[in-house]
């Protein structure tokens, strides 16, 4: 079965729905956990459950090389490989294969890209038709495009070559997809250049995909920058299917696109954040391992996850100093929950049509340090 969506509310821009899978159905917005390797770092599927995930994320890229699409399929696909009984979006691997093309005119070609495996320096050609080739294999229930992330700053002659090569890989990786199963979802690209966002929105759809993702945004930008790039391209994708905007997972980010109309986001930086003693609070980011919370036996935040209903600051941060790996296991708990309720508080906020009101209260808070 395809996904398909719903939507229920709009408060303004923002929007509130239903995203149908095969492994459930889940209200929007959401946050997706990413589990690059088939596994969110340090966690298990029944910790992510507690947590309240829904979709999570998987690299193709990755499992590409380790351990192999082949190997997983074997196993039953993905969702049995790594035992989650939720929904799983895979990554076209297009975001890693970019950052290891060390030179973009000779590595980029219309074919593909060349490029040396991050593991053992091994040549490497991923092409879009492999990239959907090793997605249907893994089976999960969204599939991405794969498409070149424009850096930041880029100029306009090479945003647009990329832009169109970009729109011809999407229509090649089209073609070849072939599990009727999994869901394909297009990317919007263009860089910071309005018409290039126009032009590749209008383009993606006319291809045709179950979903619209915008990317090439947190990619060294500025804020103002990134949110007029959602803006350019938002405006143009069709409001009766998923909106997923890559990569972004910092809180005051989220709140702007789902302002904005965004329905799906994922990043890695609640556990990037965790295993370096930062966490979420409702009152902005702190570091555990600050000399301040040596005595602090209060919980983390008003939060109701594991970590915060059974934790202190101060054995935290003792685990963080002696080098114990439950430090890490227990913020990146808590960082997750920190923002899948933010997404459960903004539906909620969306259905009362107090999302704004909502917007405002929090990054007053958030930011007030």
């Amino acid at each position: 079965m395809k996904i398909k969506y719903e939507l229920i509310k709009n408060d303004n821009k923002a929007r509130y729905g239903r995203l149908i899978t095969n492994h459930g159905t889940y209200e929007t917005p959401m946050f997706m956990p990413v589990g690059t390797l088939a596994n969110v770092k340090m966690l298990t599927p029944e910790e992510l459950k507690d947590v309240h995930s829904a979709v999570i994320l998987s690299n193709t890229y990755h499992l590409w090389l380790r351990p192999g699409e082949d190997i997983v399929k074997k196993a039953g696909g993905l969702h049995k490989f790594m035992n989650y009984d939720g929904p799983i979006l895979t990554d076209s691997g297009g975001f890693q294969v970019f950052s290891l093309a060390k030179n973009k005119k000779k590595d980029i070609t219309e074919e593909g890209v060349h490029f040396k495996s991050h593991i053992d320096g091994k040549n490497l050609f991923l092409t879009p038709e492999l990239s959907i080739e090793i997605q249907n294999k893994l089976d999960s229930d969204i599939a991405m495009s794969f498409d070149e992330c424009i850096p930041y700053p880029a100029s306009y002659e090479y945003a647009k070559e990329s832009t169109e090569r970009t729109l011809r890989w999407a229509k090649r990786g089209k073609d070849v997809f072939n599990n009727e199963n999994q869901s394909l979802f297009g990317i919007v690209q263009g860089g910071e250049y309005q018409d290039l966002r126009e032009y590749s929105a209008k383009k993606t759809v006319e291809i045709g995909f179950d979903g619209y993702s915008i990317g090439g945004t947190s990619v060294g930008e500025d804020k103002k920058t990134m949110y007029k790039m959602i803006d350019d391209a938002i405006r143009y994708l069709p409001i009766d299917k998923p909106r997923y905007l890559m990569g972004v997972g910092d809180p005051t980010d989220l709140l702007e696109g789902v302002e904005r109309g965004v329905d799906m986001f994922d990043c890695v930086l609640p556990t990037r954040l965790a295993r370096h003693a930062n966490a979420f609070t409702k009152h902005g980011k702190i570091n555990l391992k600050n000399a301040k919370y040596k005595e602090d036996f209060t919980p983390i935040d008003e939060c109701d996850c594991y970590t915060c209903t059974h934790y202190t600051k101060a054995y935290i941060r003792h685990l963080f100093v002696a080098n114990e790996g439950l430090g890490g296991r227990l913020l990146s708990i808590h960082n997750i929950r920190f923002l899948i309720k933010m997404m459960e508080d903004m539906r909620n906020a969306i259905k009362n049509d107090k999302f704004l009101e909502y917007k405002n209260e929090f990054m007053k808070k958030y930011l007030s340090k």
